[in-house]
């Protein structure tokens, strides 16, 4: 079989491993005369994490010669099809001489070559978030088309950043159980929708609360990335802002109005804190930076069937209704109405059930009790 050369991040042992489902290829160095490797660039000017192969004449691209067997080389093609990449015909220079290869280079036309991309960088980075995002997608990959993969890629960084927040997370049990290896046995797990949302279904048994183990049930989970929510408060006027926007939930649901009054809100993005996840958020919604920002606490909406985990606080901000408007990103087709009321104007809304979003709900409570306070300064 013809080797391949590799180039970008499956140069990472770890991560070509976990797409080849081999450990320890055996590989050798090998260059690529008049090219290089650059990070790629959007039509939009952003710098991706990704490198893109290019021409430079006077330049070479390092990489490395692998020898996959039949089985490898189909895991590695389906992972690189399902980013766009075909294979090509190259020919590289090893320290025995030039050797015919195989390349993987991108379908179309969407990435410019931009400064040069350091593996080393990448892999300090990225490369143990790629790594795992990877086997979620070799998982994928038998039953689901490329292009569904693709559209789930966002979602399964911020999912995989989502559960190692949660590994970190120190789960206090002074009341609640406090579970032990074994409370739960897992007898089969199966994904039967994936696209940017998923869903995910486990086979299992759990401790009950006589000790004993229950029989197997299947649990179906809404699988989503912890999110933030922020209901900034002027504490010297005394106002909040609250944004509005249509929602497809409850015109799914039937509800006559599916125009919803909310906090401002956004997913985590991997690498961000949900304090910075937070400040962007509010700059890309509304325009309006915060200052001091207060959490309320962190919880899950819907415990039974979502794995939606938020973190949710008020954030002090200087707000006059010239901080008024409609803003959002085009690129995501959002419309958001921005509106800057009095903390009583608040309350009468929660009161007369014109507020229906438990962010908001929960954002109110907590500032009728900690006002007086933040008032005070």
């Amino acid at each position: 079989m013809t080797p391949l050369f590799l180039y970008g991040t499956l140069r990472h042992a770890p991560l070509l491993a976990a797409v080849s489902g081999e450990a320890g290829l055996r590989s050798v160095s090998a260059l690529l005369p008049d090219h290089a490797i650059a990070h790629a660039v959007s039509r939009a000017g952003v710098v991706q994490s990704f490198p893109l192969f290019t021409t430079r004449p006077g330049s070479s691209a390092a990489g490395l010669l692998i020898h996959p067997d039949a089985a490898a080389r189909a895991r590695l093609d389906a992972y690189e099809r399902a980013f766009g990449y075909d294979v090509s015909l190259i020919t590289v220079q090893t320290a025995d001489g030039p050797v015919e290869a195989a390349i993987y280079l991108p379908q179309d036309t969407l990435w410019s070559a931009g400064d040069p991309w350091s593996l080393a960088d990448w892999a300090r980075e990225w490369g143990d978030l790629t790594v795992e995002v990877a086997t979620e997608i070799m998982a994928l990959l038998p039953h689901t088309p490329p292009k569904s993969v693709m559209a789930r890629y966002a979602m399964l960084e911020m999912r995989v950043a989502s559960r190692r927040r949660a590994a970190t997370d120190p789960a206090p049990a002074s009341l609640r159980r406090s579970p032990q290896p074994g409370d739960v046995a897992v007898d089969g797990y199966a994904v039967p929708y994936a696209h940017f949302f998923g869903v995910e279904e486990g086979d299992l048994r759990f401790r009950r609360f006589d000790e004993s183990m229950s029989e197997t049930v299947k649990r179906a989970a809404f699988i989503m990335s912890d999110a933030v929510t922020v209901l900034p408060y002027d504490p010297r006027r005394d106002c909040v802002m609250v944004v509005e926007q249509f929602r497809f939930g409850p015109m799914a649901r039937g509800d006559r109005n599916p125009w919803s009054l909310e906090p401002i809100a956004g997913r985590i993005d991997p690498h961000e804190t949900p304090e910075a996840a937070v400040r962007r958020e509010t700059l890309e919604e509304t325009g309006l930076e915060l200052g001091a920002l207060h959490p309320i606490g962190a919880h899950y909406p819907s415990p039974g069937a979502v794995t939606e985990y938020l973190y949710s606080y008020i954030g002090l901000a200087e707000l006059t209704p010239a901080k008024e408007g409609v803003s959002g990103l085009e690129s995501e087709a959002e419309d958001i109405r921005a509106h800057v009321i009095p903390f009583p104007r608040l309350m009468a809304l929660v009161d007369s059930g014109e507020v229906q979003n438990g962010p908001l709900l929960l954002s109110a409570y907590w500032l009728a009790r900690h006002r007086d306070r933040l008032r005070q300064g």
